[in-house]
């Protein structure tokens, strides 16, 4: 009972120097850990991250500006996910820790470009702090950042995503749905699903990637079972632009199917989104039912499984 009070107590002191960025305390403190009890799941565990986190700060050595280096920390992050699949375990405690410090790290470098550079990164700028503020917990002043960088990138997908998760961390269900609908509408390919973090998305990121383990247009295939499940199922007119571009674009990938019947699997997930799109700017404008059968039966001559769930 006393050794295993002892691993806690060091495990505890490791997650704190972590999160005060402190990574050789922590591996020490980890380190210790594991003499105490060389087969204790949770050190081993906290032992793997603290190694991959201490060879990402070894690749910043190489790197010359804090920019770059923010840049290096949270592209490592992503690939950290990749990594968590690889080893058994998963101790929230231990990577909500490894989380504060990246982020935590990410932030700091940011924080210490240069003004020049700042202005010149503009909305990007406001983006890179947004993001690591989320990460961090510190919701209002992220939606600060990711509200002014939206602002004045008004189609850019990553940045409509990550205010889409913030707004749903910090309680805004229905304004985070109609964000990450958009977001997907504009260009699932540029969202970057690693960091995106609420309890919304995330399960149903996990429902795609159940339903499409085969695919590789994951993100494209998201907004579609996002309305079939009802999570971005919400009419909106659009408008007379946005309509031109939506009927355009429906046509372009029509014809393309039709010329190239091989790219139908790649181009169906984005085909179906236009149509449910369609679908539902024709619910907002209370257009006659044979404009919304017409699409139902496109829905249906493209993927006859995917037009019985909406059905249902």
């Amino acid at each position: 009972m006393q050794n295993q009070d002892r691993v806690s107590s060091l495990l505890a002191s490791g997650y704190e120097c972590l999160k005060n960025a402190d990574l050789g305390s922590a591996l020490k403190a980890f380190d210790q850990a594991l003499h105490e009890d060389f087969d204790n799941a949770e050190v081993l565990f906290a032992m793997k991250c603290a190694q991959f986190w201490s060879g990402m700060l070894e690749e910043l050595s190489g790197l010359e500006t804090a920019l770059g280096k923010g840049d290096r920390i949270v592209a490592r992050w992503k690939s950290f996910q990749d990594f968590l699949t690889r080893i058994p375990g998963d101790f929230e405690k231990a990577l909500y820790a490894f989380k504060r410090l990246a982020f935590g790290l990410a932030l700091d470098f940011y924080l210490s470009v240069s003004d020049e550079a700042k202005t010149s990164l503009g909305a990007e700028f406001d983006f890179r702090l947004g993001r690591c503020r989320k990460a961090l917990g510190d919701y209002e002043t992220a939606l600060q950042h990711l509200e002014r960088a939206a602002k004045f990138k008004k189609d850019d997908a990553r940045y409509m995503a990550e205010l889409a998760d913030c707004q749903a961390l910090s309680g805004e269900q229905r304004i985070s749905k109609t964000l990450f609908r958009e977001a997907f509408f504009i260009a699932p390919d540029k969202v970057d699903l690693e960091l995106l973090e609420s309890d919304m998305i995330r399960k149903l990121i996990q429902r795609t990637q159940e339903l499409r383990s085969d695919t590789k247009e994951l993100a494209e295939w998201i907004p579609v079972y996002g309305e079939l499940s009802g999570l971005f199922g919400l009419p909106r007119e659009l408008t007379p632009s946005e309509r031109s571009r939506l009927t355009s674009s429906m046509f372009q990938l029509e014809n393309d199917i039709r010329e190239n019947p091989s790219l139908e699997q790649s181009l169906k997930p984005r085909l179906l989104n236009r149509y449910f799109w369609l679908l539902r700017h024709y619910e907002a404008t209370g257009a006659e039912q044979a404009k919304l059968d017409k699409t139902l039966q496109k829905i249906r001559l493209l993927d006859e499984a995917i037009f019985k769930q909406y059905e249902s």
